[in-house]
Formats: structure tokens, sequence, C-alpha cells
């Protein structure tokens, strides 16, 4: 209780977020994460997405926090014109550790695992996803196609197509992903929805081919990695101690300021 008391003392704005978890919560955060905003991180999505005590040692072990501050989502310009908070809802890398699948997996192999494992899919994407439907037919004129997975998105009122790749990301595949985004937006978004977004989920990508293929992309996407072992823990610790250094290598006790964006990033958790 002092260790609590000492911890939070100075943080009136996480009040309200430490007295509406559970004990146990409250005591995996403020023992497993090393920073102020780290907990802010965590204690927000725990408020949000209503976590449990196993998903919340999940997602500490899965180094959530280290995650999302080393690699924030890659968007194309239309997510940030239509959506700018969509780095709330997305992330950059899923963790599917609980698929239980090969290393040498098969598309197929990955979409019935996931389809299988559905709850915790769910879980892992966000609460606000809705699962629609599972190679979901689109009808384009006398040709037939299915989208791997299609969810609804609550909070940003709008449909999001998932494709999988379970190898590298290539250029071509946006393309193919814009083409079920149109065909969505034309004949199954409804009038009240925003426009859809789609999501290329995909075992590796080279940073740089992604930046290029979603620089001139006119549609609302994101490319994402999935990994299904858990990340070296220690590594993206050590990653992200060198990357406060670079934002501020005199640290907080000198008196400088905060890293930029620091305060952004707890908010956006």
């Amino acid at each position: 209780m002092r260790q609590f008391f000492e911890t939070y003392r100075d943080e009136p704005k996480l009040s309200p977020l430490v007295r509406v978890l559970s004990w146990t919560h409250n005591l995996l955060i403020m023992s497993r994460s090393k920073r102020p905003e780290e907990r802010e991180f965590y204690l927000r999505l725990c408020r949000r997405e209503r976590w449990g005590k196993r998903e919340l040692e999940r997602q500490l072990s899965g180094a959530l926090y280290e995650r999302t501050v080393l690699s924030p989502p890659k968007v194309s310009p239309a997510v940030r014109e239509f959506y700018p908070d969509a780095a709330t809802f997305f992330k950059d890398t899923y963790l599917f550790d609980f698929l239980q699948i090969p290393s040498d997996h098969t598309e197929t192999d990955l979409h019935r695992a996931l389809v299988r494992n559905l709850g915790r899919f769910l879980t892992e994407l966000g609460r606000d996803f809705c699962f629609i439907g599972s190679e979901y037919p689109i009808q384009v004129g006398g040709r037939d196609f299915a989208l791997d997975l299609l969810f609804l998105h609550r909070g940003l009122n709008c449909l999001v197509a998932l494709e999988l790749k379970v190898d590298e990301f290539q250029p071509e595949h946006l393309g193919k992903l814009e083409f079920y985004l149109e065909a969505l937006d034309r004949d199954i978004r409804k009038p009240h929805e925003r426009p859809s977004i789609g999501v290329l989920l995909c075992a590796t990508r080279d940073s740089e081919v992604v930046e290029y293929a979603l620089s001139r992309s006119v549609s609302p996407a994101l490319i994402t990695e999935y990994q299904i072992l858990l990340p070296d823990k220690k590594l993206l610790r050590a990653k992200l101690h060198e990357y406060y250094q670079l934002l501020d290598p005199e640290g907080p006790k000198t008196g400088g300021k905060k890293p930029a964006g620091r305060r952004k990033r707890g908010e956006a958790g």
C-alpha cells in the first residue's frame, strides 16, 4: 500500500483509473511497468478494453507498450485524413501466440486458426471490433471474390477488411486490398457508415517498401505484421531505453523537458 501511494500520489490524472481497476490489475501494472507513461498506457487500455487478469499478463509479457512506442501503425494518408485517431485502435504488430500453429504455416492454416480462436482473436484486435464473416463473398461484374475476414468497428463506425499474407509484404498486395475496399464501399457499406478501412496482415515487411507503397495510396489502408511467438521483451526494453535517450539525453533528473509526444502516447493507450 505504501508503494502504491508513493507511485500515484503525484499523478492526479490517474486517480480515476486506478480506482476502477481491481487490486490485482493495479499490482500487475505497478510491479511490471518501469515508467509513469507505461503505467498510464496499461491503466487506460485496461479500462477501455476491460481486460481480465490473464489478458493483462499476456499483454505485459508481449511488451505491448514497447511495441506501440517503437513502431506506431503504418497507415496511408487517407487513414490520417479520415481517421486521425486510428492509431488508438490499430496495432503495428499483432501477437497470435495463442494459435499454436507451426512456423511454416500456410495462409489456410492461419485463416482457420484465427476463426477457430475467434474470441481471443477479437480480444487481440480490440473491444470495438465485431466479426461479420470469413471468406466474405464479393461480386464485381460477373466474377466472385472472397475477402479473408470482415469486421465492423463500432468506435470508428466503419467496415474493416482484413487480408492475410503469410509471406513478406509485396506492393501488389495493396492493390488487391484497395479493390476490395472499393467494392465494400460501393455495394456493402450502409449509408450511415464511414469509408471502409483495409488492413494487410503480413508475416514480415520491409519498412521502406511499406512507406513507398502507402505514400500515394488513396484508400484508408494499414500494413501490419503478426507474430505467433512472444517477442524478446529484454531486447525491446533496451531499444526503448535507447529511444528515450535520443529524445532526452540528459534525462528527467536534470530538469530537461520530457520527450516530445510522450503524453500523447499515454493518452492514445
